[in-house]
């Protein structure tokens, strides 16, 4: 008994949507930029400042890494995608292009290497805006990624690096 293919046919093309359709939020999820909001309280140590920033940054899985930030209040002298844990310093990844005298951006062609991007997966990357007040960081916010609809997280501050 030969069974036909055209049901098997009609059942494929009936679920092709729903793949399509779970690929396409799996893609949106990971285009999904962060808002980050930089601050001086974010530092390690925290620093009292005016200043502040605000920006997204976008981390696809293939690694790419893109986006921007405008800051106000301080005269940067460079920003930095740097490794490291809430409340914790680490080295620069990615010098930011400054654009304008107050804003930067990440640039063409930036690429997380897989040790990095499992690093951001686990919340251990941050932007940070130094100057030549705070050489070391005027203002920092983590790379926190945010489930889709949920409000974006703007700076992560560990409590234990208050005094």
């Amino acid at each position: 008994m030969k069974i036909p293919s055209k049901p098997t046919t009609i059942t494929l093309s009936r679920a092709a949507p729903f793949a399509l359709l779970l690929m396409a939020s799996a893609n949106l999820y990971a285009q999904q930029p962060m808002l980050i909001s930089l601050n001086g309280e974010a530092e390690v140590p925290p620093v009292t400042t005016s200043a502040k920033g605000t920006g997204n940054i976008t981390v696809m899985p293939d690694r790419t890494v893109s986006g921007s930030i405008k800051v106000s209040g301080l005269v940067p002298t460079v920003a930095h995608i740097h490794e490291g844990a809430v409340g914790k310093n680490g080295p620069p990844i990615i010098t930011l292009t400054q654009t304008a005298g107050d804003s930067f951006v990440v640039p063409a062609g930036a690429r997380l290497t897989d040790a990095q991007y499992t690093g951001f997966t686990q919340g251990n990357l941050y932007v940070n805006v130094h100057s030549a007040e705070y050489p070391n960081g005027e203002i920092r916010a983590q790379l926190l990624r945010t489930e889709p609809g949920a409000t974006p997280m703007r700076a992560a501050v560990d409590p234990d690096s208050r005094e």
